[in-house]
């Protein structure tokens, strides 16, 4: 039971770091300490937690909260939701499932304070949207589309080519983009990353957007909630599409 609980906090960490990339710090590997900062439009709040060698078999993370702009009462009752989380879902990981439930709080305060405030007269604010370049496609890089993973009603696929620079992202983006399924999917993530040289060396130029994937595992689709399942196959879509292009170890 240890070594499942052991490769479940792996994983478990993994799909953390990679959903909350800027937001998720490692306070001690060997501890198995971790920390998430969920940030709001006005406040933030800091989560630490420790995983014991028994979670979630067992054992609920333990965990601290830093916000400072937070009431006493209201921490309380935000403590009380993260407990009731972990024994409705016990035996199951809950990091994510705390995240989201913070920010929700969170979110809820904010429009609560929010409210009273001068509204801006959108009219006067609206701004013209930038116009879009075209981007050449037809000798853009070659791309190797993964296979189809479905759960549920939720479809995942990832695709992957090699790029020597960002006109060469952008040509990609743009032929996967004639794909109409591509150009009406809900969410596209896009990650690369470029090693170019200089004259003092070399350079690693990368960028990543998750294109609101980053706070979706509470979102339902065909009113059902798949959660953190959704963020393994968005990984291992990804995962495959890079290997089976051969870029796996480069």
């Amino acid at each position: 039971m240890e070594n499942i609980n052991f490769t479940k906090q792996v994983d478990e960490i993994e799909a953390l770091a990679s959903i909350y990339e800027h937001e998720f710090s490692i306070q001690s590997n060997t501890a198995r300490s971790y920390g998430i900062i969920i940030k709001g439009n006005m406040h933030e709040v800091y989560l630490y937690w420790t995983m014991p060698g028994d979670y979630p078999s067992q054992s609920p993370p333990s965990y601290e909260l830093s916000a400072p702009w937070m009431d006493r009462k209201t921490k309380e009752k935000l403590h009380q939701c993260l407990d009731d989380l972990y024994l409705n879902n016990e035996g199951e990981c809950v990091i994510f499932q705390w995240v989201e439930r913070i920010r929700d709080i969170m979110h809820s305060i904010e429009t609560r304070q929010d409210r009273g405030k001068p509204k801006i007269d959108k009219k006067k604010s609206k701004r013209r949207p930038a116009e879009c370049t075209n981007v050449a496609v037809h000798n853009g890089p070659e791309i190797t589309h993964g296979e189809v993973i479905v759960d549920r009603k939720s479809i995942f696929q990832g695709h992957a080519a090699r790029v020597n620079s960002v006109d060469d992202v952008k040509a990609v983006l743009a032929t996967l983009k004639l794909n109409r399924k591509i150009q009406n999917a809900k969410h596209n993530i896009v990650a690369y990353r470029i090693e170019q040289k200089t004259a003092k060396g070399h350079k690693l130029v990368q960028e990543f957007d998750e294109d609101g994937e980053a706070h979706s595992g509470g979102r339902m689709f065909g009113g059902i909630q798949i959660g953190p399942d959704r963020f393994r196959h968005i990984t291992n879509a990804a995962k495959q599409a890079i290997q089976q292009a051969g870029l796996l170890n480069k």
